[in-house]
C-alpha cells in the first residue's frame, strides 16, 4: 500500500475526527453546522483514503480496496442525506410529484443517513482489519 505523507495523514485523521464531531453534533440537535462539519470531514477522509493505492497484484487486497471505495461513497452519501435532512431540498419534489408526498419523504429520506453511515462504518472497520491482515501475510511471503 502506498503510504500517505505526514500532511496527508493529518488531513486523513482530521477528516475522521470531523466526521465523528459532525455526526455527534447532529444527534444532539445542532443540525445546521453539524451537517457541514461532517461533510467537510467526509470529503477529507475520502480523498486521503483514495490516495492510498495498492500497487501489488493480490486479488484479495484489490477486492478489499474496491470495498473501501464503496464505503467512502457511503460516507459521502450519508453527508448528503444529513444535509437533506437539515434543509429539506427534496421535500417540494415529493409533495408535488407523488401521492402521499410527505409520507414518502419520511419513508425514503428522513434520517436515512444513520443507516448509510452505519453500513459505511461497518465496512470500513472490516476492510481495514482485513487489508492489514492480508498485507502482513503478503509481507511474510517475500
Amino acid at each position: 500500500m502506498k503510504q500517505l505523507s505526514k500532511v496527508q495523514s493529518i488531513v486523513f485523521l482530521l477528516g475522521g475526527l470531523l466526521m465523528v464531531i459532525g455526526s455527534g453534533m447532529f444527534v444532539f440537535g445542532l443540525h445546521r453546522p453539524a451537517c457541514w462539519i461532517y461533510m467537510v470531514g467526509a470529503i477529507c477522509f475520502t480523498a486521503m483514503q483514495l490516495l492510498q493505492r495498492y500497487e501489488g497484484t493480490d486479488f484479495v487486497i484489490r477486492r478489499l480496496r474496491r470495498t473501501v471505495i464503496f464505503a467512502d461513497i457511503c460516507f459521502l452519501l450519508a453527508g448528503l442525506l444529513m444535509i437533506e435532512n437539515t434543509y429539506n431540498f427534496l421535500l417540494p419534489f415529493f409533495m408535488n410529484n407523488m401521492q402521499n408526498g410527505l409520507n414518502n419523504y419520511v419513508v425514503f429520506v428522513m434520517n436515512k443517513w444513520v443507516v448509510v453511515l452505519l453500513v459505511a462504518a461497518i465496512i470500513e472497520v472490516y476492510t481495514t482489519h482485513r487489508i492489514s491482515h492480508e498485507l502482513d501475510k503478503e509481507a511474510k511471503k517475500r
